[in-house]
């Protein structure tokens, strides 16, 4: 596991950290370099246990994810990142079969990208994911309360009214943000897609439903009444609370 000097951005503070796990070292070091050129910082990790180790001890902001690991199945390590609440992935695997995409995309990918790829149309996905997952600023911070729940946006926590903490994952969060921000408002499964993906939903791509069912059995296992989040048939999907911003 290698990591490179910290970088700065424009406005002065230091530029997001790209966690790139590929067991090829080459690959690796042409997408660090690229990403470094264009203002990011970048570590690189070699496997699974690298991996989680440089989770632990850095806080990265983003990790480009290959799938075929020498010790353990990518989408396992997928998988970890996702139910720890750790950062946004993006998938960078030579297994491009639709198949291998939906399958990332329900572990909780936020995108996925087929090998061979072009430099600067990862780098456009890498900056769209940082973008839609940048923390809120002090001038932007607020929490929404509803339901006896509040989500703290920049700490990206939910928490009941009690206290008590409720686990989301990263995608989880910005699901459950976006309805809240449109409360009462029908959202189409393409708003929503778009929102934790940066795309439009496929004709077949249930990876929606599979977020909201999970984000459905959380809240309400949690205390939040079954009628929290509505589907609309051949739609998408409604939050019925009222919200109070903060």
């Amino acid at each position: 596991m290698s990591t490179q000097p910290p970088g700065r951005s424009p406005e002065g503070g230091a530029s997001p950290l790209v966690l790139v796990v590929d067991d090829d070292d080459g690959i690796a070091g042409v997408v660090s370099r690229f990403l470094r050129d264009h203002g990011l910082r970048t570590a690189h990790a070699r496997d699974a246990r690298a991996t989680r180790d440089s989770l632990e001890r850095m806080s990265p902001d983003l990790v480009l994810l290959d799938l075929g690991l020498p010790d353990e199945d990518g989408l396992g390590l997928l998988h970890h990142l996702e139910q720890r609440g750790g950062p946004p992935a993006i998938v960078v695997s030579g297994r491009g079969a639709a198949s291998e995409r939906v399958i990332g995309l329900e572990l909780g990918a936020h995108d996925y990208i087929a090998k061979p790829f072009d430099l600067h149309e990862l780098l456009a996905r890498v900056r769209g994911v940082l973008r839609r997952h940048a923390p809120a600023t002090a001038a932007q911070a607020r929490r929404l309360e509803f339901d006896g729940f509040t989500l703290d946006l920049p700490a990206r926590t939910l928490r009941r009214d009690d206290g008590e903490p409720v686990a989301l994952t990263s995608g989880e969060f910005t699901l459950l943000r976006t309805l809240l921000e449109h409360a009462h408002e029908v959202l189409s499964r393409d708003a929503l897609m778009s929102a934790l993906h940066g795309r439009n939903a496929g004709p077949f791509d249930r990876s929606i439903d599979v977020g909201v069912g999970r984000l459905r059995r959380k809240l309400e296992a949690a205390g939040a009444a079954p009628g929290l989040v509505q589907g609309v048939r051949g739609v998408g999907y409604v939050l019925t609370a009222d919200v109070l911003r903060r």
